[in-house]
Parts: structure tokens; sequence; C-alpha cells
């Protein structure tokens, strides 16, 4: 079972920032080999939902409430270590942060821009697809909402 923690970004170490940056850049940057500024300065407005194995960050995502990413709370930079894949952990991950939403922001309207080959992903947690794919960083991505 994976250990997940939900802090703010004054609540994290500088050991799992660390972490969790060097995790957003191994999948986001070099795995899908997309040159793009991961850090976007919105992590100070965030809060992160650490996914861990024997203290190691293997999971992660971070959530907005409404209007500070989207119109609407949001969840983004969701990702898994490519050793830790097919373990469910990316169903724990945005299960903590869905929870996670409802509790700290009052909210259960969700918004994300997810990876198109991501969508059943998304569609089997109860979110629905809005409008059409388009290119976000040369990768195909859908807008997506839970109510």
């Amino acid at each position: 079972m994976l250990e997940i923690e939900v802090k703010t970004y004054e609540e994290l170490t500088n050991e799992e920032l660390y972490n969790l940056l060097q995790l957003r850049s191994q999948v986001f940057v070099v795995e899908q080999q997309c040159p793009y500024l991961d850090i976007d300065g919105k992590d100070i407005n965030a809060v992160h939902i650490l996914g861990k194995k024997n203290t190691k960050i293997v999971a992660y995502t971070r959530i907005f409430k409404p209007g500070v990413y989207f119109k609407n709370a949001s969840i983004s930079r969701v990702v898994v270590n490519v050793k830790y894949r097919n373990k469910e952990y990316g169903y724990q991950i945005i299960k903590v942060a869905i929870t996670s939403i409802n509790n700290l922001f009052n909210t259960s309207v969700i918004e994300l821009s997810a990876q198109a080959y991501l969508k059943q992903f998304y569609i089997n947690l109860g979110f629905n697809t809005l409008g059409n794919e388009y290119l976000e960083d040369n990768i195909p991505h859908i807008m997506m909402i839970k109510n």
C-alpha cells in the first residue's frame, strides 16, 4: 500500500520538494521527451500529494483551489515513477486528491488537463471530457471535469 501525505508548499521538506521535482522531470521531460519548464511558479499555491514507498516519493500530484489554475478546483502534474506503475498508485493518489479538494476547498467540481492517452483512467475516476483534444507542449491533451 502507498503511504500518502497531503502538504502545503510550506510544509514540504527541502528533500521532498527536490524529490518531487526530480520525479516530475524524470517523467514529463526525460521519459516523455518533452522539453518544457515544469517549474511553473504554481507549486507555491498548490497543495501537494505525495505517494511514498519506504520514504521515497513514487507517485505525486498537486491540487489547487478554484480560480488558481482553472476556474474550478483542479488537479495537475499527476505522475507515477515508471518502476511503480500498474500497482494502482495513480488511482490511489487521485482518490486522495479528490477527497482533499472536497475537504479543503469545499467543492466537488474538479477540472484537469489530461494527457489524452489517460482519458479512460480519468473516466474510471468519474471525470467527463470537455471539448476536443488539443496539443499542450506537443502532447495530445483533453480537458476533463468531475461534478
